[in-house]
């Protein structure tokens, strides 16, 4: 029964291949930014729209989220499908692949949702890299009664384990005084020197931080004119830990470290959380297991731990997702070495031969682990 039952799901998307490869090429030529994914959000849909699912636009009250549903069985699968790009570098992190492949996996179990006993759920997750859509979605009353949360994320090769860091998202920006930088110097308060004091500080921190800690940002405005003392910088900066609880032990010490270039320079500090924290991520073994050889049976090969599959320690707000449902979150390899993720190399393995196989094979066995899902969940009640 089993066996049919995948067979029946493979067929299904063989069948919509070309639709998939063309629904991924869609999304990566035309990449949009968290909370901006207006059309991505309309384009993902809407092959599940064509097979029958029911569809929520505007989910939850969030512009571009989405729900899908087909199936009634009492076995509930939910597949996320991201579709944010990151500013500058486009589908750097092969989001338009993780659409493409929850969507070709939930047309696989529409069509043995009644036979497999499952209720097929596709939600359409915006803002992954840094607006936590998720967290926003369960804040909401996503994902309540799974009882399995499941998507495949590119990465350089196949890792099946995700082992994300706990993450916060913070906006830092500092106020400070203009003035003439050559005739009025003494009249300004700088506030980009209040970053460079900043950052002097979280440098000489990190020598005393936990060797999987990890401090990063970016200074996006730092003043508008050479001649005149900047008044105003601002900034994006990321504190990673092993978990929400260490987290809340670290961040602290680099907040200081922001506070310190307000100190040495006189100027107004503001820090805004962009999102709440992202929490390390907590895989279900028994799905995994099924994924590792679900995958396995389809030809793919997961690489040894080392510098290849790091990827799966990037951070990512399923990792909450996996704190409230069952969920794993398995990374697919494009073949891309030594381009690795959010690099302008590894969006251009986000299409082409390679990428196009990864698509179908992630869809297959997100497929055939949510029938492996069901056909456990009898087996333990007969």
């Amino acid at each position: 029964m089993r066996g049919a039952l995948k067979e029946a799901a493979q067929k299904t998307v063989a069948r919509h291949a070309e639709e998939l490869i063309g629904l991924s090429e869609r999304l990566h030529a035309d990449p949009e930014t968290a909370w901006e994914e207006h059309r991505a959000a309309a384009a993902v849909p809407e092959l599940l729209d064509r097979a029958g699912f029911d569809v929520t636009s505007s989910y939850l009250g969030l512009e571009t989220a989405f729900l899908a549903r087909a199936g009634e069985g009492p076995v509930r699968v939910a597949l996320c499908a991201e579709y944010d790009a990151l500013p500058g570098l486009g589908h750097a992190c092969g989001h338009n692949l993780i659409a493409a492949s929850a969507v070709g996996a939930a047309l696989g179990l529409a069509t043995v949702a009644a036979d497999a006993g499952l209720t097929v759920e596709v939600y359409g997750t915006p803002a992954e890299e840094g607006g936590g859509g998720k967290i926003e979605m369960l804040d909401r009353g996503a994902f309540a009664g799974v009882d399995l949360a499941m998507m495949v994320h590119p990465a350089p090769v196949d890792v099946a384990e995700a082992r994300p860091f706990a993450v916060s998202h913070s906006k830092v920006s500092y106020t400070g005084k203009s003035a003439h930088a050559a005739a009025y110097p003494e009249a300004g308060v700088n506030a980009a020197d209040a970053f460079t004091v900043a950052q002097v500080a979280i440098g000489l921190l990190r020598q005393q931080l936990p060797a999987s800690a990890r401090v990063h940002g970016v200074v996006t405005h730092a003043g508008d004119a050479p001649n005149a003392v900047p008044e105003r910088s601002a900034g994006r900066w990321y504190v990673r830990a092993e978990t929400l609880a260490e987290l809340a032990e670290l961040e602290p010490r680099v907040m200081r470290a922001f506070e310190a270039g307000a100190l040495a320079t006189g100027c107004d500090l503001e820090i805004e959380p962009e999102s709440k924290p992202y929490a390390e991520f907590r895989a279900d073994e028994t799905a995994l297991e099924h994924y590792r050889a679900n995958a396995l049976a389809l030809g793919r090969r997961f690489a040894p731990p080392g510098q290849a599959a790091r990827m799966n320690r990037a951070s990512t707000d399923m990792g909450n997702v996996s704190r409230v449902v069952p969920a794993i979150h398995p990374y697919i390899g494009v073949g891309s070495l030594p381009a690795t993720n959010h690099q302008r190399e590894f969006a251009a393995h986000c299409v082409g031969g390679t990428a196009q196989r990864a698509l179908l094979d992630g869809a297959m066995a997100l497929a055939w682990t949510a029938v492996d899902r069901s056909a456990s969940s009898r087996e333990a009640a007969a």
